[in-house]
């Protein structure tokens, strides 16, 4: 899914801030329905994490997002915020060239407002990295 996805949303990228990669610094949303999406690990059907790497982590929890958005009736498209904890920033940068190929694979290459944060830990031990997001299905 390495293509642009049109957005029913406005983002916003002034040439006041820095150019951004991956995300966007600002989104207007337009009206309809939100959609709250727990935060999302790499955890597999079965409740096991799957991979032991911070990318493998990331490309399931970021099919999980997908996931509860298809439940959910909304679409990639529909993101406004994303939100990515991990357990090391080092380790997460290493691996970010695996990470952005997973993030193009499960959301092409729409880029809502986000934050990357690093935490102590997540829920599950084998956790490295969680995702929370917030969609509006216009």
């Amino acid at each position: 899914m390495d293509r642009s996805l049109d957005s029913p949303h406005q983002l916003i990228n002034p040439d006041t801030l820095a150019r951004p990669s991956g995300f966007s610094h600002a989104v207007v949303a337009q009206p309809g329905r939100t959609v709250y999406l727990a935060g999302q690990v790499g955890q597999a059907s079965d409740g096991r994490i799957a991979g032991r790497t911070m990318s493998e982590q990331f490309s399931q929890a970021a099919a999980n997002v997908v996931g509860a958005l298809d439940a959910a009736g909304a679409h990639v498209q529909d993101l406004v915020s994303m939100q990515i904890f991990v357990t090391s920033i080092d380790e997460y940068r290493q691996a970010s060239r695996e990470i952005g190929e997973a993030y193009r694979n499960h959301f092409g290459r729409h880029y809502p407002a986000m934050a990357l944060l690093e935490v102590s830990g997540l829920f599950d031990p084998a956790a490295k990295v969680e995702i929370m997001c917030v969609a509006v299905m216009a």
